[in-house]
């Protein structure tokens, strides 16, 4: 029964996307705010297509969190749903996004036009410098710099190492770090098929402030996340 909701359930998310994307084309050469409404008008479709078929709403903790201004996010990562979801979430995020992801039809094009920050894994240092320029730009801003700092999706209760990008982010933007914490991967796959339903949550903790060196930073931030992330899977499975 899962798998036929989960074909059902792609069916309805990438034809709404096909559809939206054909409408809102003209979108592309208007203001970003219009796209960027545009989107979070294509989510409210797509949480009542999660409801309507797999069962699943979500919430969102400790918004308190979260700086007025500009900010470095770093976010655990298990599910596709995360790397839309925080384009409602967050006030205007500036998502980190692995370059082959903007060259997909409808999702890649509106993800160049809303300022996202994409970056070529293969591009070595070249690239690391190039994502540090784009976010501290996006930074000054008053935009919310999010990063998946795990590098791809993980399942409930990994916890690798974190790729080198968040601290060069952490040093170089000098502004706290929120570490958030979500259990997505209990309900869904990867790529968003079904595992069951219920409610995800979505946890901002409380910030890391800018100063502390490499590793220090690395360790309470790795500790912060697995720790609260662990926590909320164990609520989801219940």
């Amino acid at each position: 029964m899962n798998t036929l909701k989960s074909y059902v359930f792609y069916l309805y998310m990438y034809g709404l996307m096909v559809a939206m994307g054909l409408i809102g084309l003209p979108l592309l050469l208007a203001p970003r705010s219009w796209s960027r409404a545009y989107l979070r008008l294509y989510l409210k479709g797509l949480w009542f297509g999660l409801r309507w078929i797999y069962g699943i709403t979500f919430e969102v903790r400790g918004r308190e969190h979260l700086p007025a201004e500009g900010a470095l996010v770093a976010s655990k990562h298990m599910s596709m749903w995360e790397t839309l979801a925080y384009w409602e979430i967050l006030p205007d995020p500036a998502i980190i996004l692995k370059k082959s992801l903007i060259y997909m039809p409808f999702f890649g094009w509106f993800a160049v036009k809303l300022g996202n920050i994409s970056i070529d894994r293969t591009g070595g240092a070249k690239a690391l410098k190039k994502m540090l320029r784009d976010a501290a730009r996006r930074g000054s801003q008053g935009r919310q710099v999010l990063i998946f700092p795990e590098g791809t999706r993980v399942a409930p209760g990994e916890a690798p190492d974190f790729k080198p990008g968040i601290a060069g982010l952490y040093l170089s933007m000098n502004v706290p770090c929120v570490p958030v914490a979500l259990n997505s991967g209990v309900f869904l796959k990867s790529y968003c098929g079904l595992k069951r339903k219920g409610r995800i949550v979505v946890e901002f903790l409380p910030a890391i402030p800018p100063g502390l060196d490499k590793p220090a930073f690395l360790r309470q931030l790795h500790e912060r996340i697995n720790a609260a992330s662990g926590k909320l899977e164990g609520m989801g499975e219940g």
